[in-house]
C-alpha cells in the first residue's frame, strides 16, 4: 500500500512542534522526511509521524456500567482490563463510567474522546463493544482509525442477531425514558412507564423466539 504523505507544516502540527524543529531534527538525522523534491519541498510518512507522536502514549481502557448498583460489575470490568494490559505488558490507565449507553456527556466518555482527538494514547481496549455506547460506537472507532489508535475488544463473542440487538435497543431506550418520567410521580406517568415495559417485555420475547 502508497505510504501517505504530508507536507512539513502538517506534520509538524500532528507532532506538536515547529517547522523549524523538524528542518534541525532532519540535519541530525533524528527524523528525515520521506521525500524531498528538488524545490526542497518536504514530505512526510503519516504513519511515522503518529508513532512518533503517541510513542509514549498510555493504553486507555474503558469501563462502563448503566446504575449504581451495578458498581461491582464496574469492578469486575476494571480488574479484567488491567489484567490483560498487565499480561500483555501495555502502560495502561481504566477511565470507569456511570450511566446510559445512551448518554452522550458522561464525564469519562468526554474524557476518552479528548485523548482520542488529541491523540495521547496507544489504544481503546474493552470487555464488550457496547461498554462503550448503546449507538454511535463505529463512530468513536473510526476516529480512533484516523488517529492510528488501535481498538482491542476483549470479548467479541457470538455477534447477536438482528432480533436481539433490536430487543437490546428498546430496552436501552426505555430504560432512559422510564428514568426521565420516574422523576414526576403522576398516575399518568406511572401508566406510561407500565405500558413502555409491556412492550420492551413482547419485543423481548420475540428475539427469545427468533433463536435457532
Amino acid at each position: 500500500m502508497d505510504k501517505r504523505l504530508v507536507k512539513i507544516g502538517e506534520a509538524a502540527r500532528l507532532l506538536g512542534t515547529s517547522p523549524d524543529t523538524l528542518r534541525k531534527w532532519e540535519a541530525t538525522g533524528e527524523l528525515m522526511p520521506a521525500r524531498k523534491t528538488k524545490g526542497g519541498t518536504r514530505y512526510y510518512d503519516l504513519a511515522e509521524i503518529l508513532n512518533l507522536g503517541n510513542g509514549d502514549a498510555p493504553t486507555v481502557c474503558y469501563a462502563r456500567v448503566s446504575s449504581n448498583d451495578q458498581k461491582a460489575d464496574l469492578d469486575r470490568q476494571h480488574s479484567m482490563l488491567e489484567a490483560y494490559c498487565a499480561a500483555k505488558g501495555w502502560n495502561s490507565k481504566v477511565i470507569r463510567d456511570m450511566g446510559s449507553g445512551m448518554n452522550y456527556h458522561k464525564k469519562g466518555l468526554q474524557e476518552l474522546l479528548e485523548l482520542i482527538l488529541k491523540r495521547q494514547m496507544k489504544r481503546l481496549v474493552l470487555t464488550h463493544k457496547d461498554r462503550l455506547l448503546r449507538f454511535g460506537a463505529e463512530l468513536v472507532f473510526s476516529l480512533c482509525e484516523l488517529q492510528g489508535i488501535e481498538i482491542v475488544i476483549i470479548h467479541k463473542g457470538e455477534q447477536p442477531t438482528f432480533e436481539e440487538e433490536l430487543a437490546q435497543d428498546v430496552l436501552e431506550i426505555i430504560t432512559v425514558f422510564s428514568a426521565r418520567l420516574y422523576g414526576s410521580r403522576s398516575h399518568k406517568h406511572r401508566k406510561l412507564m407500565e405500558s413502555l415495559q409491556a412492550e420492551a417485555d413482547k419485543v423481548c420475547e420475540k428475539a427469545e423466539g427468533y433463536r435457532v
